[in-house]
């Protein structure tokens, strides 16, 4: 890692294991679990808002079936803005919560009794389940994680839509709150990318990939990107480097590392994979539980301020 840079702390979809994903709730609790990097993913409404979403439909994350009954399309892209915002977004976590621990969502399923305790008490509950949990405009999301002193990667999701001015419209707000030195983009449509570079020359960019790249150095640069962001774990692993999980990729990674690039790999939620794969050189770790990885931080005498620079040099 770049001799002062700070280690990156990625909140995925903020602290989703243990608030709402992608909601105002999840980038503060990204804060109050150590982070300095909340990750989010951006989609549009027919009418052409940049929202918060990350799956194609609305519908695993919000009561849209309920309030919408009915309806031949969930997809995100066929709500406009006021009936997306019309959804309860926070319900569907605590009834997560109360599924027999096999049945959760598999990020769910390894939440600990002590986590629970901690980070979601009778209070988050209440909140969570009262309805006030809301999907979030780009901008409002931005706003928040500025309030929090957090910089944002932000996933444009462009597969399997296609959504026209994205990028442009993306880079714009991002301009308008003067947050491009706090701001990435990353997507798997990276011809996206390279729109965001033609777009702005100020705003990192990240080449996110579930597949090994021939050449990655050589492919980012190609790209005038700032970082590379391959999958670390389960199917998606890319920086593994024989059979076992254990065997890391380190010459990649200080290719990479060395060229002045970020390398941040996702998602990890494994405190001894994260501090193999901190010992191995990656700048940063998407994790669905930034509270560990801060505790494995900690123990590693890692610091992870405030702040953190995203832009390569």
């Amino acid at each position: 890692m770049t001799p002062g840079r700070a280690f990156l702390n990625i909140a995925h979809r903020g602290g989703r294991a243990l608030a709402p994903e992608n909601t105002l709730p999840a980038i503060r609790m990204a804060r109050r679990l150590g982070g300095n990097v909340v990750e989010l993913d951006v989609q549009m409404s027919r009418d052409g808002e940049l929202v918060m979403i990350h799956d194609d439909e609305v519908t695993r994350c919000s009561d849209a079936q309920t309030r919408f009954p009915g309806r031949s399309d969930y997809s995100v892209v066929s709500f406009t803005w006021h009936e997306l915002a019309q959804l309860d977004a926070g319900s569907w976590f605590v009834d997560e919560l109360a599924r027999p621990t096999s049945e959760r969502q598999p990020y769910l399923r390894e939440l600990a009794t002590e986590e629970i305790e901690q980070w979601i008490p009778d209070a988050a509950i209440d909140q969570y389940r009262s309805g006030s949990v809301r999907i979030l405009r780009l901008r409002d999301a931005l706003e928040a994680a500025h309030e929090c002193e957090l910089a944002v990667v932000l996933d444009i999701k462009t597969i399997p839509r296609r959504y026209p001015d994205i990028a442009s419209r993306a880079v714009a707000l991002i301009r308008a709150l003067n947050m491009e030195a706090d701001s990435l983009i990353s997507s798997f449509d990276h011809a996206l990318l390279a729109e965001v570079r033609r777009e702005s020359a100020a705003i990192a960019t990240g080449v996110l990939t579930a597949e090994r790249l021939y050449r990655p150095r050589e492919y980012v640069v190609g790209l005038a990107a700032d970082a590379y962001h391959p999958g670390c774990s389960g199917a998606d692993d890319v920086v593994r480097r024989g059979v076992s999980a254990n065997e890391i990729d380190g010459d990649m990674i200080r290719e990479i590392t060395d060229a002045g690039l970020l390398l941040n790999v996702w998602t990890e939620n494994d405190e001894l994979r994260m501090r193999a794969l901190i010992d191995a050189g990656v700048t940063g770790i998407v994790t669905d539980y930034p509270n560990r990885l801060r505790r494995v931080l900690d123990e590693m005498n890692r610091t992870a301020p405030t702040g953190p620079r995203l832009k390569s040099t």
